[in-house]
């Protein structure tokens, strides 16, 4: 039996979301500062927050953790966090570019829709950890969102990158990912 009034329960859902925020805000934060390849600074929020009502899998996902940097309409953030939607990189023909990304995270300079970054991407691959599942159902919700039309991602390609990414470590480059396009 829940004994919590709703008064108190939306308090303590305020706080937390407030807390959740920050801690997030200070996970994408990076700009322009340089970063060396073992540099842990940055580091993901958990997976905690309150999805939306009757979201998808993916859409959960990318409520608790992208939704921050990338906005929920995949538009980003100008001059700050790459869009999503009409991304290159994210509708990539080559389903490892995503999922590189979303493993090691990125780093460094790069153009997406015209427009340059110069960021650090959080990897969610190692340390804080998405699993294979949430990888998958995340990505494809990316890749079919916002006018994105690419293939949906499976646990299985995520795995199989998964193991490659633990070798290689570091956070991807934009240069190392054209490589694959």
């Amino acid at each position: 039996m829940n004994l919590t009034s709703q008064p108190q329960r939306a308090a303590r859902w305020t706080l937390f979301a407030g807390a959740f925020l920050s801690a997030a805000s200070l996970a994408c934060a990076g700009g322009d500062q340089p970063r060396s390849a073992g540099d842990t600074a940055t580091t993901p929020p958990p997976v905690t927050a309150a999805p939306p009502a009757g979201a998808s899998g993916g859409e959960q996902v990318y409520t608790q953790i992208c939704v921050t940097c990338h906005q929920a309409n995949g538009e980003g953030v100008a001059g700050t966090f790459p869009p999503l939607a009409g991304s290159e990189f994210a509708t990539a023909a080559n389903p490892v570019v995503p999922i590189r990304i979303v493993l090691r995270g990125m780093q460094g300079p790069v153009t997406v829709k015209g427009a340059q970054y110069n960021g650090v991407m959080a990897p969610f691959g190692t340390g804080v950890e998405l699993s294979d599942e949430q990888v998958a159902a995340v990505l494809t919700y990316v890749r079919s969102s916002w006018g994105n039309s690419a293939s949906a991602i499976t646990p299985q390609q995520v795995a199989s990158e998964r193991a490659a990414a633990k070798a290689a470590g570091g956070a991807v480059t934009a240069e190392e990912l054209k490589l694959l396009m």
